[in-house]
């Protein structure tokens, strides 16, 4: 298969890459080994570091653990469900035909993507005197709407032309068609983006933890200060264990929507086409 991109590689350029990745595979390999060679000379894999997850006091731990999985979850989930439509609404107003709708809005996206979480967080709990939870879910939702809003937009800019039109030939107003015909589209689109988003959303509830909220970084933190240095590799390796498992059911999630999303739309293509078959003459 040829592709118009890039000349197909030849025996030399195969060969040439496959060396290359077997030695970067190699380094890899070396620098893993040498840095848990590095950790083991510091007694880092000693049982008794470990003892905190299945000792006497792993009760305990394992129930703070838990309350900050709760309170890193809820965060993250009401900012998704939060976000994800006032991203609409924000992207509706970005491609607004209408001038003095699409550049204040565009100006504000722009803000908003430019300003980092943290000072959002900060700037809602210092200026509102909120909660540190409002606070939290204030900058995840002011940050993430306006990067949904832009994946969006890229969604439905990439649909071809036809799509609209078609819409409006068949009598729906402009709104309607962005919203029955265009957003499915480009959301099922963009929905790779989508869900590298959300997973952005949900490590950066780790930002919590400067304005006081007791998610799992902040739980784990707490957990390493009481129990002493010794147990702030433990802590830590098992909360980004924690973070990295959530973070792949968050995208098997996704994964397995986009297939169900994907077999639908085949299957009803398919009964369309066979409903509008015409049977030849023998």
């Amino acid at each position: 298969m040829t592709s118009v991109l890039y000349d197909v590689p030849g025996p030399k350029a195969r060969l040439y890459s496959l060396i290359g990745s077997a030695a970067g595979i190699l380094i890899i390999l070396g620098v893993l080994a040498i840095a848990v060679m590095t950790l083991a000379q510091q007694g880092i894999f000693d049982a008794d570091r470990w003892e905190i997850f299945y000792g006497p006091m792993a009760p305990d731990v394992w129930n703070l653990i838990g309350q900050g999985i709760i309170s890193t979850l809820v965060a993250a989930a009401v900012a998704a469900v939060i976000a994800f439509p006032l991203g609409i609404a924000l992207c509706l107003l970005r491609i607004s035909l209408i001038s003095w709708i699409r550049v204040p809005t565009q100006v504000v996206l722009e803000f908003l993507r430019g300003m980092p979480v943290v000072l959002m967080m900060l700037f809602v709990l210092l200026v509102f005197a909120t909660g540190q939870f409002v606070a939290v879910v204030a900058g995840l939702v002011l940050y993430n709407a306006a990067i949904f809003a832009e994946i969006l937009r890229a969604g439905i800019q990439s649909l071809p032309k036809g799509q609209r039109e078609a819409g409006l030939a068949i009598g729906l107003r402009s709104f309607q068609s962005r919203m029955i015909i265009e957003f499915p589209q480009a959301t099922r689109r963009m929905l790779p983006s989508l869900v590298a988003q959300l997973v952005v959303l949900l490590k950066d509830t780790s930002l919590g933890y400067i304005v006081g909220y007791e998610e799992l970084l902040r739980k784990i933190q707490i957990m390493a200060d009481f129990l002493g240095p010794n147990f702030l590799f433990p802590a830590f390796f098992v909360g980004a264990a924690i973070y990295i498992l959530i973070n792949l059911s968050v995208s098997r999630i996704a994964i397995w929507i986009e297939r169900r999303g994907s077999k639908k739309a085949a299957g009803g293509t398919a009964k369309a086409t066979a409903a509008g078959a015409v049977p030849t003459a023998k």
